[in-house]
């Protein structure tokens, strides 16, 4: 979440001005006019014509990746710093994992009328239906070491898939899709999802922060594009705004800001609108929004090269994108009498003493982090601050009693987390006391994350008690021993907040993106990592992590015999 009162399309932390001419309406209105007269057509578009788009969008994505991925180390001031250029090939690698699970899922519908599990459905004590979705084949198993899934259907529902394709509705839908800034596979990534997944052709309005890819997607999209199935807009607020209420437009998807989506749906006046429930935006809006997110720290019998290790992992998710992400960690939660409370505290900071600080390149971050730490004098930071640069910073023994910091309640959105702590008397009573916590006082429903020592996970009492917290954290996704970024990328999972928030209160945002399985109902996401993999290529020792994320890429963008050994090959130099 970002905190600035911004307006719709505008970038976070300053105020778009763009006007709206009357030949600037007119260029809006055309492409609008262009997917309304296609959008019956989208429905009506046989599964092998879609599997033909697919193809042609995977060939013509790899002929501009590496343009793509230069594009997104100038713009954010990467550099020579290989780690951060590994990312940007990892982001892009998920374009091309999304578009490969897509054309496997959308062939089983052909054949068997709706994707296929990796297993049989299974049912909570409650009737809760469970689908396993990870891993799919020995490939996953390679790549994500030890690592599986699965996706809790919403209780008291029919555990059914790909409602668009059996039930095609009559009449087509436009989808304003307003992209999001920092990653840049989000953008894509939802448009791919409009399309593939509910059916809805797309008028695509790129953030402004990376509007640089705009022409890149059109060479790669451009097989929608040519069919009228997709069209580009690009502005700030006016244009946002304009297309947002346009009588064309029939649903508005929005990744992003909170108080974005607040500006669009209840205007500039956002606060009374709400509380006088009058929307001024009459239509269904979906969204995937930001989040406090927490990681659950377990007490157990972690030996010093356990202490480091996840000293290492929660480093590194904090360090990702340079901490611009809806799911960088932002609350560590300890036992407030764990011995080894402080020193794990302490290996973090040494760890990120070790990584290069990056520019604040996404705008509002400097103003942002001044407040935080204004809050907090204790407040570390953590490395040199060339420029633009921004320090890697960690706020320790925040209280939890209040409820109110700022570091509960509004995302950070740069390389800075905090730490509380709570008493208990027990593990198992520490994790009830934990989930509370998450659940009551920090805001957002995205993800979460628990990490648990498999010494730990054997003990019958804190055994079921992380059963019950895997159960009754209100995440989208929940995670133990891994990075939230494993809902995202792995596209079998929905990715999206918790369900049950609406405009009023919209917390980490309404409805799910990727979902390839197509999940008409889905709940959560439940990922099951080792506490200590191997090997783990995303690790801050895996050496040549860009030429990896270039290979991964490859790997993704079509798996055979080569690139799979070619990747193999990679992960074992890189750890080795």
């Amino acid at each position: 979440m970002l905190t600035e009162p911004i307006v719709a399309g505008a970038i976070p932390g300053q105020i778009a001005t763009d006007t709206l001419t009357p030949p600037a309406q007119a260029t809006l209105d055309a492409a609008v006019a262009v997917l309304a007269a296609h959008k019956n057509e989208w429905v009506r578009l046989s599964v092998a014509e879609r599997l033909a788009l697919l193809a042609e969008i995977t060939a013509d994505m790899q002929a501009v990746a590496g343009e793509w991925v230069s594009a997104c180390v100038e713009a954010k001031g990467i550099g020579d710093n290989a780690f951060a250029r590994g990312e940007e090939w990892l982001f892009l690698a998920a374009v091309f994992r999304l578009l490969r699970l897509l054309r496997q899922s959308l062939a089983e519908i052909e054949r068997h009328g709706a994707p296929r599990l990796p297993g049989p459905l299974t049912q909570r004590d409650n009737g809760q239906a469970i689908a396993p979705v990870f891993p799919q084949s020995w490939l996953d198993r390679l790549l994500f070491t030890g690592t599986r899934a699965e996706v809790w259907l919403e209780p008291e529902t029919a555990p059914t898939q790909a409602e668009f394709y059996r039930r095609p509705p009559a009449a087509g839908a436009v989808v304003l899709v307003l992209g999001a800034g920092n990653v840049s596979s989000l953008g894509v990534g939802d448009v791919l999802h409009a399309l593939f997944v509910k059916g809805q052709v797309v008028l695509l309005k790129p953030n402004p922060v990376n509007a640089y890819l705009g022409p890149l997607i059109e060479r790669g999209f451009a097989a929608l594009i040519r069919r009228g199935f997709l069209r580009l807009a690009y502005g700030g607020a006016a244009t946002g705004a304009y297309l947002a209420h346009h009588p064309a437009i029939d649903t508005v998807h929005l990744t992003g800001s909170d108080k974005t989506l607040e500006a669009i749906v209840f205007g500039p006046d956002a606060a009374a609108q709400k509380t006088a429930r009058r929307p001024l935006l009459a239509k269904p809006v979906t969204a995937e929004l930001g989040n406090v997110t927490p990681i659950i720290v377990v007490p157990g019998p972690w030996s010093p090269a356990d202490v480091t290790a996840q000293a290492q992992k929660i480093a590194a998710w904090l360090m990702v994108n340079a901490g611009f992400n809806c799911l960088t960690p932002r609350v560590i939660i300890q036992h407030a009498n764990w011995p080894l409370r402080a020193a794990l505290l302490a290996e973090i900071e040494r760890v990120l003493r070790q990584i290069p600080t990056r520019p604040a390149y996404y705008p509002g971050a400097a103003r942002r982090h001044a407040r935080f730490v204004a809050a907090h004098p204790t407040a570390r930071q953590i490395g040199p601050t060339p420029g633009d640069h921004l320090p890697w910073t960690l706020i320790p023994n925040v209280d939890p009693r209040d409820t109110a910091n700022i570091a509960f309640r509004s995302e950070a959105f740069c390389g800075l987390m905090a730490e509380t702590a709570l008493p208990a008397a027990t593990p198992a009573e520490f994790l009830g006391r934990a989930v509370d916590f998450a659940n009551q006082t920090l805001w957002g429903t995205l993800t979460a994350t628990l990490l648990v020592h498999p010494h730990s996970q054997r003990e019958p009492a804190l055994r079921a008690a992380i059963e019950q917290a895997l159960a009754g954290l209100r995440y989208g996704t929940v995670v133990l021993n891994q990075y939230g970024g494993y809902g995202y990328y792995l596209m079998v999972t929905p990715w999206g907040g918790f369900p049950g928030p609406d405009i009023f209160d919209v917390q980490s945002g309404i409805g799910a993106v990727n979902n390839t399985l197509m999940f008409d109902r889905p709940q959560k996401a439940v990922i099951r990592s080792p506490f200590r993999a191997w090997p783990d290529p995303f690790s801050l020792n895996f050496r040549q992590f860009d030429r990896f994320g270039r290979q991964l890429v490859r790997f993704e963008a079509g798996p055979t015999l080569g690139s799979t050994a070619r990747l193999g090959w990679r992960v074992l130099r890189g750890v080795t």
